[in-house]
């Protein structure tokens, strides 16, 4: 990250960024928001690798030989001089002889790889290791992490990997219920236990549970409970 914030969101977790940070990504889906302060572009730079590249650049340089799953999908880096540096200089990589780039970018790949290493030890290559581990997407895990979020079922089902479609035939085969109408439920009874602590009115909290205004989110709470949100806010 140079310019700006950015907000990641993986299947059971989310992260912010800044322009003093770097993050290193699992392979696989997520979504992307921008933080923008008012007037200010945003701007940052994303390096690629392939598993390829890293399994053997782990063979060439490991030295810890403890394989174990990393909780996290993400590694924060905390720029410092030598990085800036570095990110300044894949600015000046011209084009070329496509060989001969490759070469050089492979070269650049190690230089960042051998630095981050080296300066957080053991934990970033146990990260790298768990890069290169096969496992399953825990769809239930993934699904019920996401309730209380205002995410969409085509970004909870591009979470999971899946198609639309797809995930909604998965959703009902687990859940024998569909997805629209589970979230729903879950979503609404929620924001009910929110509204009957007393601290948070209806304007509040909408937004929170993926309704775009207040008058569609008390439509959906009052056939849901028979009551509108305010009766229940008032209450109290």
């Amino acid at each position: 990250m140079q310019v700006g914030k950015k907000q990641v969101h993986f299947a059971g977790t989310s992260v912010a960024v800044n322009q003093d940070q770097s993050l290193l990504l699992k392979k696989g889906n997520w979504l992307w928001t921008e933080l923008l302060d008012t007037e200010v572009v945003y701007y940052c730079k994303l390096f690629f690798f392939s598993e390829k590249i890293l399994k053997e650049f782990l063979e060439k340089y490991k030295k810890n030989h403890q394989i174990k799953k990393h909780q996290k999908p993400y590694f924060i880096i905390k720029n410092d001089a030598y990085i800036t540096s570095y990110l300044n200089s894949l600015s000046t990589i011209g084009k070329g002889s496509s060989v001969l780039l490759e070469s050089l970018l492979a070269v650049k790949f190690e230089e960042i790889m051998l630095y981050l290493i080296n300066k957080y030890g053991s934990s970033f290559e146990l990260y790298l290791q768990s890069l290169i581990i096969k496992e399953t997407s825990p769809f239930k895990k993934i699904v019920e992490n996401k309730i209380h979020s205002n995410l969409k079922l085509e970004e909870i089902a591009f979470l999971c990997n899946m198609s639309l479609s797809t995930f909604k035939r998965y959703f009902i085969s687990e859940y024998s219920v569909s997805p629209g109408k589970w979230l729903k439920n879950k979503r609404l009874q929620k924001a009910k236990e929110i509204l009957e602590q007393g601290h948070l009115k209806p304007s509040d909290i909408y937004l929170d549970f993926g309704y775009n205004n207040l008058s569609n989110f008390s439509t959906a709470f009052k056939h849901n409970f028979g009551f509108s949100p305010k009766e229940t806010f008032r209450s109290l």
